[in-house]
């Protein structure tokens, strides 16, 4: 059964506020047991919040354009009528626990079986919640701003070829979900506009995202146990391939909200270009990663400016305490297979004294340095950690430099360096109070004569 949006009430001018035309659309479709609402082609439907259910699918047709409304106070608020909002400043260097999104555009919980399909696209109207803040990036008075489509406990749900553009948050974030279907999905946010995260499966189980594209100023695809959906347990059994990302923050993360545990994670066949961090693993709570395999992975990295984390590793794992409460889990059992790596720096792995990252295997893992923009280098990004510390550890960079790491393996690999300006890069593979490491096959070059190729300890 089809369910017309314009037979409803709703105007598509791009003015009027078809919020109410479209949620009676998708009720009507509900409660006669389900199919699919339409938004014609060729309308830009202006909206407030909407609620999906269960059996719907919500179909944009090609020139379909959905956008969020300006007025924040039209919106949902799954915290109830008293979500806490807080001014905020700085780009990638917040990092505070979210509850729950205080506003979201498109909402659902507790709904089974729904999708959100079609050709057209789903606007979140950054500018409306963003400001200029530098040169470098747009920012918003308060935190968080509404996140573009958030759904909270729902089982087999899926989204389809549908584009999700200018989100003032995160933009598709699934929430304690199981058999979650996201394949040949555009997201589309500014590379200036802060904490536009793409995809944030948080507590959520058998989650596939496929054949995606996704550039954005934050992380492309974050895996997360936020602390205000830890009732769902954790993140686990997920597959991402086929995706091709570029951001100014991660393109694939693991944390750094990571309070339940990460399990059971292949990532497969993606391409990563222009972007500050390739493969990101963060640990800063009490949730522990193990059992993630990279495979078939061409990464480009590059610096960008000191607000936006990261000094462009094309592989970065760390577990570092948050705070002096909250000490971080551990990560181990992780795989990189078939891994090219073109950047500003290196491959860096970073456990603590008390907490050491383990069984790591690189095979055919390929990395090169070579300096390629205006920023700084010579320097290792640790943030987010306790105020008191020092967030860079500024030391040249070597391809490949591993601490606090027990049990790696280095095989049939390449670590070197390219260009003229090598000035800020030194050993090809650099490890600290690391223990049982193995190289075999392995192909390494130092950045100059006065440094050793491989230097172990």
């Amino acid at each position: 059964m089809v369910y017309s949006v314009t037979k409803y009430g709703a105007v598509g001018d791009g003015a009027t506020n078809d919020a109410a035309a479209i949620q009676s659309a998708i009720d009507a479709c509900n409660a006669a047991g389900g199919g699919r609402v339409v938004l014609e082609g060729g309308h830009t439907y202006y909206s407030s919040s909407i609620e999906l259910k269960s059996n719907v699918e919500l179909h944009l047709e090609q020139g379909a354009l959905l956008k969020a409304h300006s007025d924040i106070s039209t919106y949902f608020n799954p915290n109830g009528d008293d979500a806490s909002v807080a001014a905020v400043s700085g780009a990638k260097a917040v990092d505070r626990p979210v509850a729950k999104p205080a506003y979201t555009f498109i909402h659902a919980k507790d709904a089974d079986n729904f999708s959100i399909t079609g050709q057209g696209a789903v606007d979140g109207n950054v500018y409306a919640f963003m400001k200029r803040a530098s040169r470098y990036y747009f920012n918003g008075d308060f935190y968080p701003r509404p996140t573009m489509v958030y759904v909270e406990h729902c089982n087999h749900i899926s989204f389809h070829d549908v584009t999700l553009q200018n989100s003032p948050f995160w933009t598709l974030h699934p929430a304690g979900c199981n058999d979650v279907l996201i394949s040949n999905i555009r997201v589309l946010n500014p590379l200036d506009c802060t904490n536009s995260d793409g995809i944030d499966p948080d507590h959520s189980t058998n989650v596939r995202i496929i054949g995606c594209h996704v550039q954005c100023a934050d992380d492309c695809i974050c895996l997360k146990t936020t602390a205000g959906n830890n009732e769902y347990g954790p993140t686990k059994n997920v597959i991402i391939s086929n995706c091709t990302l570029t951001s100014t923050s991660a393109a694939i993360k693991i944390g750094t909200e990571g309070v339940a545990d990460f399990e059971n994670i292949l990532v497969d066949n993606c391409i990563i270009t222009g972007t500050n961090r390739g493969l990101s693993i963060q640990i800063r709570d009490g949730g522990c990663v193990r059992n993630v395999s990279f495979s078939n992975i061409m990464i480009e990295t590059r610096r960008f400016a000191e607000c936006w984390w990261g000094c462009a590793e094309p592989i970065v794992m760390t577990t570092h305490d948050r705070n002096a409460n909250t000490h971080s889990g551990s990560i181990e059992n992780v795989r990189f297979f078939n891994v090219t790596c073109k950047g500003e720096n290196g491959v860096f792995l970073s456990g603590n004294e008390e907490n050491h990252i383990k069984n790591v295997l690189f095979e055919n893992v390929n990395v090169c340095l070579e300096a390629t923009s205006k920023w700084e280098r010579g320097m290792y990004d640790l943030r987010p950690i306790p105020p008191e510390k020092e967030g860079m550890l500024h030391q040249k960079s070597a391809a490949m430099f591993l601490r606090w790491v027990d049990g790696v393996t280095v095989r049939n690999s390449t670590l070197g360096f390219a260009g003229e300006d090598r000035s800020d890069f030194a050993q090809a593979l650099l490890t600290q109070n690391c223990t049982n490491v193995q190289t075999m096959g392995l192909t390494a070059e130092a950045a100059a004569p006065e440094y050793q190729s491989i230097e172990l300890g």
